[in-house]
């Protein structure tokens, strides 16, 4: 299940990270770069006790991030899912939208449909996976568009990890900003 959460910091809290002006800093992972600040550890344990309300149960946090695209930098479409993070299985991500939206036209969250293996990731080896990842990922002949949540500052979209997504459209003039979490439910 996909759901939205709009305003989902205070206003002070929103405007305390509008006002941070430090760097983002380049993450080079294979094949790809995201150009990422660290939150603080108290505004995870914000974030993830709003997350445990809204869903009514327990969560973990794996990993957390800042994360900014704009002209040049990370304009790859990169589809993907989120199967294994620090080395575990999330169950679910979220992005929660810092910046205005910045674009003309649409844009947001998309989710899509590989033409062979269907919209999440079942059950494929990890050989068929890295391969998707390295030969599919930006290959928009081997996907369906789905769907695609719209871009509102302040909105907070939470999925499962398995579900294929990336932003879109790829590419931004502008500075788009998120903040993206990866946690688990505890049992």
């Amino acid at each position: 299940m996909i759901y939205i959460k709009d305003d989902f910091l205070p206003q002070k809290l929103l405007d305390r990270i509008d006002e941070d002006k430090s760097n983002y800093e380049e993450v080079v992972t294979p094949g790809k770069s995201f150009w990422v600040k660290r939150p603080s550890s108290d505004f995870i344990a914000w974030v993830c006790g709003h997350i445990s309300e809204i869903e009514g149960v327990g969560i973990s946090p794996i990993l957390g991030f800042f994360r900014e695209a704009k002209e040049g930098q990370d304009n790859d479409w990169r589809i993907h899912n989120d199967s294994i993070i620090e080395g575990q299985q999330p169950d679910r991500a979220a992005v929660l939208y810092i910046s205005d939206s910045n674009h003309d036209g649409i844009n947001g969250t998309a989710f899509w449909e590989h033409k062979l293996y269907g919209d999440t990731f079942k059950d494929i080896s990890p050989e068929k996976f890295d391969k998707l990842l390295t030969e599919d990922s930006n290959d928009l002949d081997k996907w369906t568009l789905k769907s695609i949540i719209g871009h509102k500052k302040n909105r907070l979209i939470s999925y499962p990890c398995n579900y294929f997504h990336s932003k879109y459209p790829n590419e931004f003039v502008k500075s788009r900003k998120v903040f993206v979490i990866f946690y688990k439910i505890d049992k």
